[in-house]
């Protein structure tokens, strides 16, 4: 059974949910299956389908992935400075990026109970790769981790893409059994069901601010 959503409403309420999974019903097999399947349609550089999804659900297993996450978020991850650019669109809608912040916390607070997690993965690194390489394998497992998300929108499933796989890639593959060298995780990715499944779009900056026509 799928939510009555058009395809603008799926493309425009599927959020980063954190404030609003439901950490008391587990996730059936089936729907995740379900979801993998359509993900697995989407585009994949020359065909090559080196695509790879770990889904976490046994306590034991969470327990140890959970407590990583944590220690992904204490260290602050490795990522890119903020632009005085950067703060300005962040704050253009300062109650959305509070909200942010605010459901990063409740996550990290209850990041144990989530029922599922879900780390998509692929073959290939791309640690001192041409930015060529970059785009192809990025570009062939991006499509399809979006299209999990968006399958797992139309099934009252929540589903907020993190990084926190980034600064614990290492040890994270090793709890998974996945081989770093030859394997890449691309994101973390808690799964449950939804508290409602009303959402609305999120305010965004002015389409003129990032529409570009013939040049820039």
């Amino acid at each position: 059974m799928t939510l009555p959503l058009s395809p603008d409403q799926l493309l425009s309420t599927t959020r980063a949910v954190r404030k609003r999974l439901d950490f008391s019903r587990p996730v059936p097999r089936e729907l995740i299956e379900e979801c993998i399947d359509l993900a697995v349609q989407a585009p994949t550089g020359r065909n090559r389908q080196r695509w790879h999804f770990l889904v976490v659900t046994e306590p034991e297993q969470r327990a140890a992935v959970a407590t990583l996450f944590l220690r992904a978020l204490a260290s602050g991850g490795a990522g890119q400075p903020l632009s005085e650019r950067d703060l300005e669109r962040m704050n253009h809608h300062a109650d959305s990026t509070r909200r942010v912040f605010d459901g990063v916390q409740h996550l990290a607070a209850n990041i144990h109970r989530v029922p599922a997690f879900v780390i998509p993965a692929i073959e290939g690194r791309t640690d001192e790769a041409p930015v060529t390489a970059q785009a192809g394998t990025w570009g062939s497992i991006l499509p399809a981790t979006w299209s999990f998300m968006l399958a797992a929108r139309a099934r009252g499933l929540g589903t907020v893409w993190t990084t926190a796989q980034g600064p614990v890639e290492r040890d994270l593959a090793a709890v998974l059994g996945v081989p770093h060298d030859d394997v890449m995780l691309a994101a973390f990715i808690p799964l449950a069901f939804t508290i409602g499944t009303d959402f609305r779009p999120a305010p965004r900056i002015p389409r003129e601010e990032v529409l570009h026509w013939d040049r820039w």
